[in-house]
């Protein structure tokens, strides 16, 4: 029987391989890293803030700027005002096919890998052990 310790040792070597995998895959399709993050945050059309990408991402502002300036650059991406100071990042016609390109084979192996466990409650699993797991380590981080 393996102790709790062995099982969290196999999990997070489990999550550092699916890490390695989508690493090779985008170092094969000539993505980075942090570009492939914020593409696969605005796949799906809607618009987005810098500011919500960071915090759901866990991506740093300065780096997502980087990016987001590059895909400006590059016309993938457009900032649309929202009356606010903070604008929205709204891919353009060049950007939803470069999605279409880089991310659907990505999308369609990630539903393939992933549809058998969808009918369990992996995705809500996960989520809560995310919490649990940031709240476990701020209050590490009180202590000190």
């Amino acid at each position: 029987m393996q102790s709790n310790r062995e099982k969290i040792r196999r999990l997070m070597i489990a999550i550092d391989k699916i890490d390695e995998a989508y690493y090779q895959v985008l170092r094969a399709r000539g993505i980075k890293d942090n570009a492939f993050v914020l593409f696969y945050a605005i796949a799906d059309g809607k618009a987005y803030s810098q500011k919500r990408i960071c915090s759901e991402w866990s991506i740093p502002r300065t780096t997502l700027n980087t990016i987001v300036q590059e895909y400006v650059k590059k016309g993938y991406i457009r900032l649309v005002s929202t009356g606010h100071k903070e604008k929205e990042i709204v891919l353009t016609d060049a950007g939803k096919a470069l999605v279409k390109e880089i991310l659907t084979p990505i999308f369609v192996a990630e539903e393939k890998a992933i549809e058998p466990f969808l009918k369990t409650m992996l995705v809500e699993q996960t989520e809560e052990l995310a919490k649990r797991i940031k709240s476990e380590f701020n209050q590490i981080n009180k202590q000190n």
